[in-house]
């Protein structure tokens, strides 16, 4: 198998088993960091992976780097794409992380700890010391055969972790409870067996809802990932397609076998394999897991298509693309698992105080051991109050709290066409009180619309005039002469075709409708500027004038027999986006100040920024120049204020990078998306207070978190010293911090967008 290599940066991803805490985070990093040729090193306690960036010209093999991890006392193997782990499930039945050996620990434990709940009804039963010893040893050295053994491997490597102190505290319980069977005629209640065996139990029961919240956490990229179908079907070479003819001659080839330029059968009600362009057929194609549009997408012959998209009614052939890494839903899935195995900045402070946390942990319990044993002269109390130190301080609930938090909400995010490939934006977005849009592309289509059709003759409807322009245009690739065309088409007309048709160089273009009201006359569409400085037309120069006050784009429409004469003034201009008015009036309920940059004259820019609700705007300005203004903004008035940049184009590419944070359309070009932290799928504006949301409550999540993780541990460790928390409570604690620290995260799958 072939690692996951990003020939360009020397990256490599690694599947990590064995992690149960952020100490082990820390210590498989710092194996990472000491490994000779290793530049960089990341790991994920939520995704289990870890990310490895190697130095320019490193000969390292990723075999040794496994091998090395490995020493350490983890499972490491090269990831497959798109996060399917090759290591081991823990989470089968009897798996480490297993319900079934959760249910065998309480089936073996429950006469042990039954009694203790009896005893205030009055019922006084208990088994006899060599039944307890009997029931907890397979519990103690067989279902915590684990935390022995990873506990030693951290030992030996310098660094404690969570298993450890599990070891540690229920040996110690074992222990005391065996030498106090041996040692003297003690009572059975008085021996500790149940504490040992209920606490590993507890820690059992903990990892299994860990996994179980981990995988829920991770839903997004199986649910992307179940979008592939696993076979294609491949129209043979030599068969040629046209409607009406059959189209029986197909191989069914696996994914992999497909290549660019195949062409492809997709069936209604099938999932379409590869991204590709529609050679033949119509249909309606949902594409909601890949962008969040909820609506199905009319396509036809001509248009492009989503691999992973489902078909709707009609039968489509398609052409090949791109297919495997190159196609759009590996990309998606590339830019979430990235966003999930980064780590935001504040996990950096998170990791260090994790590294000294075990053996802080440690060395509190024994302190805690020796003052109880001066204090209160009993070695039992001495003994089972250090235990419950080192099992409430577990710090699985730390190394979880941040990993959980990011990997629900970008999870989340995705499924709306919010895609989040920078762990720090989300530290960044509760921040912003800027917004930069770029204009075209962004808030506008991007391609002019007609506007209107000024008439200066009640003779002739819209109708007449409209169609008869258009037929001037007939052939013209000029993006007035298309939106003509297309409006025409819109309305179910038809452009009538003219005779005598020739260009004016720097007019226009003449010629003489073959039907319709103008017949035989000679008619000619003309830019104003053309007509400038002729006495005969100053109304018509005066219309012209308001409207390009209102930046608009004017051409003629002129009757050139004798004399000359006006017929209507046809208007342009850029379209708005649907959405685009909403979503500025979402940005101001949250407080933020929306901006537009521009490079067109300020008549047109201020036109469509008055229309949506933008009192700044930067109008006529160079490419160049967004990246100096965004920087600009971020120091107006004397103090900080945080930008964040809208755009689609390469030319927004340097202020995307600048701001602190970039959001590009897909819609637009790569160089936009590579620079950019945050990715809106549908190209839609009203996703960018939606995102700005959702990294707001990721972030919330992420402070909840962290003070619960942290005021656990500050409150239990002494609680337990003092001897509030039993053994049995310590660890059933434990186990619960780490579950609602998980299960906060998710609520975070309950969010949608603004305007869902």
């Amino acid at each position: 198998m072939n690692p996951q290599k990003d020939t360009k940066s020397e990256l490599f991803t690694l599947d990590i088993g064995g992690m149960t805490c952020a100490s082990c985070v820390g210590r498989v990093e710092k194996a990472l960091d000491k490994i000779p040729g290793v530049e960089a090193a990341s790991v994920n306690l939520a995704t289990e992976q870890a990310k490895i960036r190697l130095k320019p010209g490193s000969e390292l093999k990723i075999n040794e780097i496994i091998a090395l991890v490995e020493k350490t006392g983890y499972q490491a193997k090269i990831s497959n794409p798109h996060g399917i782990s090759d290591l081991p499930s823990s989470q089968s039945f009897w798996g480490a992380d297993g319900l079934g050996r959760v249910l065998l620990g309480f089936a073996l434990s429950a006469p042990l700890f039954v009694p203790m709940f009896l005893m205030p009804f009055g019922i006084h039963w208990t088994l006899s010391p060599k039944w307890q010893l009997l029931l907890a040893s397979p519990v103690q050295f067989f279902l915590g055969w684990r935390f022995y053994r990873a506990g030693f491997k951290s030992l030996m490597s310098g660094v404690g972790n969570m298993d450890l102190l599990v070891a540690l505290g229920t040996s110690a319980a074992y222990g005391l409870s065996v030498y106090q069977m041996v040692s003297a005629d003690h009572a059975a209640h008085e021996l500790y067996f149940e504490g040992s065996a209920v606490i590993i139990c507890m820690v059992l029961l903990g990892k299994w809802l860990e996994a179980r919240a981990k995988q829920q956490t991770s839903e997004a990229i199986r649910a992307l990932q179940k979008l592939w179908p696993e076979h294609a079907k491949v129209i043979d070479k030599d068969l040629a397609i046209s409607a009406g003819s059959p189209l029986d001659q197909f191989r069914d080839l696996p994914l992999d076998q497909v290549f660019p330029k195949d062409r492809i059968l997709v069936l209604p009600g099938e999932r379409i394999p590869v991204d590709g362009l529609i050679l033949l057929g119509n249909s309606h194609v949902d594409e909601s897991l890949l962008t969040g549009e909820s609506d199905p997408v009319k396509k036809h012959a001509g248009g492009l298509v989503i691999g992973g998209s489902l078909n709707g009614e009609g039968l489509l052939v398609i052409e090949a693309q791109a297919v495997g890494v190159e196609s759009v839903l590996s990309k998606i899935i590339t830019l979430v698992e990235d966003a999930q195995t980064q780590k935001a900045p504040i996990q950096k402070l998170v990791d260090q105080v994790s590294a000294i946390f075990v053996p802080s942990v440690i060395v509190i319990a024994i302190i805690t051991g020796l003052a109880n044993w001066f204090y209160l002269d009993s070695a039992s109390i001495a003994i089972l109050r250090s235990v419950s130190v080192l099992v409430i301080a577990c710090p699985c609930a730390l190394g979880l709290a941040t990993p959980a938090a990011i990997m629900a909400g970008t999870g989340v995010a995705a499924r709306f066409g919010i895609l989040i490939k920078d762990p720090q934006v989300l530290e960044l977005a509760h921040r912003l009180n800027i917004v930069a849009f770029d204009k075209t592309g962004t808030l506008t289509i991007g391609k002019p619309r007609l506007l209107q059709i000024i008439s200066f003759q009640d003779t002739y409807t819209q109708e007449n005039i409209l169609v008869s322009a258009a037929g001037l245009q007939l052939g013209s690739e000029h993006p007035l002469a298309k939106a003509l065309l297309d409006d025409v088409k819109q309305k179910g007309l038809t452009p009538i075709t003219p005779t005598d048709s020739k260009a004016l160089p720097g007019i226009g273009i003449s010629g003489k409708p073959s039907s319709g009201p103008f017949m035989g006359q000679s008619l000619s569409l003309q830019s104003i500027a053309s007509l400038e400085g002729n006495p005969q037309h100053l109304v018509l120069l005066k219309k012209a004038q308001a409207c390009f006050d209102a930046g608009q784009t004017v051409s003629a429409l002129m009757n050139n027999e004798t004399p000359s004469s006006p017929i209507a003034i046809i208007t342009f201009g850029d379209e708005l986006k649907d959405g685009a008015k909403e979503a500025i009036t979402s940005l101001h309920q949250l407080h933020i100040r929306a901006v537009m940059l521009s490079g067109d004259n300020s008549a047109a820019a201020n036109r469509v920024a008055n229309s949506i609700g933008i009192q700044e705007v930067f109008s006529q300005i160079m490419p160049g120049d967004k990246a100096e203004i965004i920087r600009k903004l971020q120091t107006k008035d004397g103090d900080r204020q945080y930008v964040a940049m809208v755009g689609d184009g390469v030319n927004d590419a340097p202020a995307l990078a600048t701001a602190d944070v970039g959001m590009a359309m897909s819609t637009g070009t790569d160089v936009a998306m590579q620079a950019a932290g945050i990715t809106l799928m549908r190209g839609d504006p009203t996703l960018v207070a939606s995102a700005i949301d959702i990294s707001k409550r990721t972030w919330k999540k992420i402070q909840q978190n962290l003070f619960w993780a942290f005021i656990f541990n500050a409150t239990g460790i002494p609680l337990a010293a003092l001897g509030y928390l039993s053994p049995m409570l310590a660890g059933s604690a434990m186990a619960l911090s780490s579950f609602c620290v998980l299960s906060n995260a998710l609520l975070l799958k309950r969010w949608r967008p603004t305007h869902y």
